[in-house]
């Protein structure tokens, strides 16, 4: 975090015990937000902070938040209260600010307790934990709420110091509004407030009106240096037919033109499975994401890519789903399946060492192109963004590349850059395609579909008790498995040598 020099942790004023931690975490130095933020936060203000992910926002909140919480509990004899609400957008940032928290109070005896409204077994465990007053409590509105509610509504009115509203861009489009108002109604009347935001739109702007007084904006350079404006991120665009995606996906991937690990994202959860099954056919593994899935397999299968066992991760972003679309999907009966609606991945996930994110669908709105894109260039990485464009979802690109022009001041031709190479190399490969694609039909996909939610069922209750206590175990616990061992046709898996010279013009050409 940060160079060598400059601002150091100990020139913060923080406490030996923070500081004690930080250094066991293995941070030399602050960065840009976290210098700026925590000593106006220790000084008692409200801050509103633009910063992106990978920018050390949730220390920026979580330093000052421990310190305020470890002196008030020095100057304190009485019966523990709760002194800091985090409120997050989905369940997933929910588990990473927890256990970001957790680690930055490791250091003091177990005097701060936190605990996660979203990951703390049945609603009857979230109660008990309740009534017994932890520190910080972390969860989204309406878990909040709904447990809040459960327990004692005056339990937040007596000792709250600090409320932090984290991706607050998103708590409002996401339909937390009138959980938040319910919430803030549950407040006492004075405590210090911190809001964090990758943009400064309407709804942050609301939210600023509810929740902050007097307050302090930071807007840095880091913050300002991330996303799809970044000169560390190379953007690119191949206009295609939808069937030629999957060409160019096998192309790109089993050329080696895309190298690295990789975020591929589609639309709909039905998507997940045709790309991942198409795969198959050719040996290349990846694991899905989506809401149908359970919340611990999902956070185990983010962390098992960070640490680097998988390179492909099929995701969906459904932001229709976080809005409570919910609803049937897909054709035939449109069996209607239980989703999570507090699920994210485009935003609210800590994914780490990013080198691509490939848009397989296009997305609806150009704030789901920049979440998405967001994944990867972070911090002082590069990363690369290709977009697979049909003629339906042209107008998409025309729009998300007009949104770009306007913030990065470029024009709108030189944002996102074709991605050239001609279509007739490849054209070899196309009986190959059409062999994969027989296989994956919507029989084999509402197969694989039900047998990865079950495999993951198993999965997550595995996770949440023999795996507490075994560790190691966690190595043979895989979320890439093959969903159609019978149906993948071994002569696929291989390049046949006069295919595989197209390789190097290919590579030569584009790079």
């Amino acid at each position: 975090m940060g160079d060598d020099g400059g601002v150091q942790f100990h020139d913060l004023g923080l406490d030996d015990r923070l500081l004690k931690a930080i250094a066991k975490l293995g941070w030399a130095n602050p960065t840009l937000i976290q210098e700026k933020a925590i000593p106006l936060a220790l000084e008692g203000k409200d801050l509103l902070i633009k910063a992106k992910t990978g920018s050390g926002k949730t220390a920026a909140y979580a330093l000052p938040l421990l310190q305020k919480i470890l002196q008030s509990k020095s100057s304190s004899t009485g019966e523990p209260v709760i002194r800091g609400l985090v409120i997050v957008p989905t369940k997933e940032l929910s588990s990473q600010a927890t256990k970001n928290l957790k680690e930055l109070s490791a250091s003091c005896s177990g005097l701060v307790r936190v605990l996660d409204v979203c990951n703390c077994g049945t609603a009857a465990n979230v109660r008990t934990a309740l009534t017994e007053r932890p520190d910080i409590v972390v969860g989204t509105p309406s878990r909040m709420v709904g447990q809040i509610a459960a327990v004692e509504k005056e339990v937040l009115k007596y000792g709250l110091e600090v409320l932090v509203m984290d991706e607050a861009d998103l708590l409002f489009s996401f339909g937390y509004e009138e959980n938040i108002k319910t919430l803030l109604s549950l407040l006492p009347p004075i405590y210090q407030s911190f809001l964090l935001s990758a943009t400064l739109s309407d709804d942050v702007k609301s939210l600023k009106k509810l929740v902050l007084h007097n307050s302090v904006t930071l807007r840095t350079r880091e913050a300002e240096d991330e996303g799809p404006t970044s000169s560390r991120l190379t953007q690119f665009h191949i206009k295609c037919s939808r069937d030629d995606k999957f060409l160019l996906i096998y192309t790109l991937l089993k050329l080696g033109l895309v190298k690295g690990k990789t975020l591929l994202f589609v639309n709909e959860i039905e998507g997940c499975y045709r790309l991942k099954l198409f795969l198959e056919q050719f040996s290349i593994r990846a694991c899905v994401l989506n809401s149908e899935l359970p919340h611990n397999s999902r956070c185990h299968t983010v962390e098992e890519f960070n640490r680097g066992i998988y390179d492909y991760v099929v995701a969906t972003d459904e932001v229709g789903v976080a809005n409570g679309a919910g609803g049937r999907e897909g054709s035939g009966k449109g069996r209607k399946r239980k989703r999570d609606r507090e699920y994210g991945v485009c935003r609210g996930v800590d994914f780490q060492g990013v080198e691509n994110v490939v848009n397989f669908d296009f997305p609806p709105t150009p704030e789901s192109y920049i979440h998405r894109v967001g994944r990867t260039a972070r911090g002082v990485d590069c990363g690369t963004a290709l977009s697979l464009i049909s003629q339906e979802e042209e107008a998409g690109l025309a729009a998300v590349e007009d949104r770009l022009s306007s913030e990065g001041g470029e024009s709108s031709s030189s944002v996102i850059k074709p991605y050239r190479f001609k279509m007739s190399e490849i054209e070899g490969f196309r009986y190959r395609i059409t062999d994969a694609l027989r296989a994956v039909t919507k029989a084999s996909i509402r197969e694989a579909r039900l047998k990865e939610i079950r495999v993951e069922a198993i999965n997550s209750e595995r996770l949440k008790s023999h795996f507490e206590d075994n560790p190691r175990d966690l190595q043979v616990l895989r979320h890439d498995q093959v969903l159609q061992p019978k149906r993948v046709q071994p002569h696929l898996k291989h390049i046949p040598s006069y295919l595989s010279e197209l390789h190097t013009r290919t590579h030569t050409r584009t790079h």
